[in-house]
């Protein structure tokens, strides 16, 4: 309770990489400051997402600044730069159940959502990133160990993948980059997290 006897609101930081942190979107566009709008229960403490970060970067990097950031909720969304940069899958495995075995141990899994990678090879300059039929291929199947691994620990999924899809044929949904989700791509993303967030906040 606060000094004023209202609830306190629940600490949540953000882990990934530049769709967390929102490459190439002002400050309040990025999806976790969206979200915090939507779920006024929610005070965003810390956004550590980093553009190019890959799941062993989350490991190396972002887990260790939780403690004395205190979260009570946590999200995480990892894996597009595994893929770009040719990380194994068995270690992109390995990194996630580290990362997700983490978090349980900080904040429990019932406070903890991962969000799926959307998919870049459908924007304009998602060529530029390699093939795109196997990129997409490799995206969805990090997005699979992801959800699967989650599953395991009785943690929340929210799958923007399809979302992300429309991209393709409506470009209000890319950022000025031409490559990554503009404002308007991460507010259809929000549409579908803020419920599954205001679930794991409610008493």
């Amino acid at each position: 309770m606060t000094a004023e006897g209202s609830v306190a609101p629940v600490r949540y930081v953000a882990l990934g990489d530049s769709f967390t942190i929102g490459t190439s979107v002002a400050p309040v566009e990025r999806w976790p400051d969206q979200l915090v709008a939507r779920v006024p229960e929610l005070e965003l403490a810390a956004n550590l997402g980093v553009n190019g970060f890959t799941s062993g970067d989350v490991v190396s990097v972002e887990l260790p600044q939780l403690p004395a950031l205190r979260p009570e909720l946590v999200t995480l969304l990892i894996g597009v730069n595994d893929v770009v940069q040719g990380v194994p899958e068995t270690t992109y495995r390995r990194n996630v159940a580290t990362i997700l075995d983490a978090l349980v141990r900080e904040v429990g899994a019932g406070r903890v959502l991962v969000v799926t990678t959307p998919d870049y090879t459908v924007t304009p300059a998602g060529a530029d990133y390699g093939d795109p039929v196997t990129q997409s291929a490799a995206i969805r199947r990090n997005n699979a160990i992801n959800s699967e691994l989650a599953a395991a620990r009785g943690i929340a999924v929210v799958d923007i993948y399809d979302l992300s899809l429309r991209a393709a044929v409506d470009r209000s949904l890319v950022a000025s980059d031409g490559l990554h989700p503009s404002g308007a791509q991460y507010s259809l993303w929000v549409e579908l997290i803020a419920p599954a967030i205001a679930e794991l906040v409610t008493p």
